[in-house]
């Protein structure tokens, strides 16, 4: 059961790496794995046995989810957007108080720690403003082998930094539509230079994250709430009448209850 249950967290988290304003980091600490995950891969040789346990099922549920499942979540985000978007809002919201929870857990608060959720809530803003207004229509097939590298090395970003959606730093390099493109097509060309730098920059920024965890725990997590706050701007859905708000609002309702029960478990 916990095998096909970190498949599906694994799953969503591969849709999260593809699908515009979704942030995996997000979905990591909506599931509850963000630090164990961390943990378990730069410690991954200190206990193999039980790292390869907790990983493998994640690893082969983001796999799907990049290849498979993204495609089918996309279909729900286009012909569904106003429920699809209000579940991730209820998701987000809902793991907020797990989050507050779990840092009241080894230190008390402090009405400082709130001027990092407000940065990081600023910049989650910006980056929204960015999203919106860069165009995405790029389809360039003459990037350099470096190029596409260091783009999947910043791209790592948006991957592990929790509310920073990877989609938006792609876009920024004009590779978006070509990487969406490779990965249908399985254009190995394109992908695996994606890959290296994907790669090498996750484990840096891991290593990054991880320190900041360690030595600077309270400032570190609460802005990473003001990140997943910001990321609620990003999937805010177009409301044009009272129904439609009235049905946004009931799944944001349904998400966060998803959420609180799934949490507990």
């Amino acid at each position: 059961m916990t095998f096909l249950v970190n498949c599906l967290k694994g799953i969503m988290i591969g849709s999260g790496a593809i699908l515009p304003g979704i942030s995996s980091g997000v979905l990591c600490i909506i599931f509850g794995i963000y630090e164990k995950l961390l943990d378990s891969i730069l410690n991954f040789f200190k206990d193999i046995k039980n790292n390869i346990r907790f990983l493998f099922p994640i690893i082969i549920g983001i796999a799907i989810g990049v290849l498979v499942f993204s495609n089918f979540l996309n279909y729900f985000l286009i012909n569904f957007p106003l429920q699809t978007k209000s579940i991730f809002i209820g998701l987000i919201l809902g793991s907020i108080p797990s989050l507050i929870k779990e840092t009241s857990k080894k230190t008390n608060f402090k009405p400082i720690f709130l001027l990092y959720t407000f940065f990081a809530f600023l910049v989650a803003i910006f980056l929204v403003y960015l999203e919106n207004v860069i165009p995405n229509t790029s389809t360039n097939l003459n990037f350099s082998f470096l190029y596409l590298i260091s783009a999947g090395f910043v791209m790592s970003i948006g991957i592990i930094v929790p509310g920073i959606s990877s989609t938006i730093i792609l876009m920024l390099m004009g590779v978006y539509n070509i990487y969406l493109s490779s990965i249908s097509s399985l254009y190995f060309p394109i992908l695996i230079p994606i890959a290296i730098g994907l790669i090498l920059g996750c484990l840096l920024f891991m290593k990054l994250t991880n320190y900041l965890l360690n030595n600077f725990y309270e400032k570190t997590f609460y802005s990473i709430i003001g990140f997943s706050l910001g990321s609620v701007l990003v999937l805010m859905p177009s409301i044009s009448s009272f129904l439609s708000g009235f049905i946004s609002l009931l799944c944001i309702l349904l998400g966060f209850l998803i959420f609180s029960l799934f949490g507990k478990k």
